[in-house]
């Protein structure tokens, strides 16, 4: 396992700026009325970036962990985003929700023991 920290914490990364993109884009799109200004916002453009650094880490990542492990663990992502959305913007986290994201914390973890 050592020897592939350095991956997974490539893959951690592109998890990290994955969400950072998320939300940098949603925040733009409250910004903005229409689809073009929205396109040139700051923040839309910031998480257009942080979404290409994402990719570079994520590639770096399954050059040495198993994409069929490393894709799932992604979803780690949707867990953030929901937990920063209901904080940020008021955005619903009921049961359903918290359910989920039991169901995809529990998926990982069975995943990750191996």
């Amino acid at each position: 396992m050592p020897a592939l920290l350095p991956y997974y914490a490539s893959l951690l990364a592109g998890i990290v700026l994955g969400v950072g993109g998320q939300v940098l884009l949603k925040t733009g799109s409250t910004r903005t009325g229409d689809v073009l200004a929205q396109l040139f916002d700051r923040y839309t453009l910031m998480g257009l970036v942080a979404y290409a650094l994402a990719a570079l880490f994520y590639i770096a990542a399954i050059k040495k962990i198993p994409v069929s492990l490393a894709y799932p663990t992604v979803s780690l992502s949707y867990v953030a985003v929901a937990i920063i959305a209901h904080r940020a913007w008021g955005e619903p986290l009921g049961w359903a929700q918290i359910a989920g994201i039991a169901l995809i914390a529990a998926g990982i973890l069975l995943l990750h023991q191996v």
